[in-house]
């Protein structure tokens, strides 16, 4: 799968009810997430810390989309030399 396949599923699970709550409210409860990711990261549990970096995943793929931002375009700045900007 690739990420713009999965921030497309993201989109169509959440995108509505995502966006209804706005980008501060959100922001919020990606960064609860993050929160839970260092505590499992703390712990070195490891099954904890499998289910916290996708939560982590989840919630940045729906800030993207209720922010109109192709994750998959992101970060190409990485795998090219070649910076392509926002289109």
């Amino acid at each position: 799968m690739t990420i713009k396949e999965f921030q497309k599923i993201i989109s169509e699970k959440y995108e509505k009810r995502d966006r209804q709550r706005g980008t501060p409210a959100t922001f919020l409860w990606f960064m609860e997430e993050v929160g839970e990711l260092a505590t499992a990261l703390a712990k070195d549990d490891p099954q904890e810390k499998f289910e916290e970096f996708g939560d982590v995943f989840a919630w940045l793929c729906t800030l993207a989309n209720i922010n109109d931002i192709d994750l998959e375009q992101t970060v190409q700045k990485y795998t090219t030399d070649q910076h392509l900007g926002y289109k």
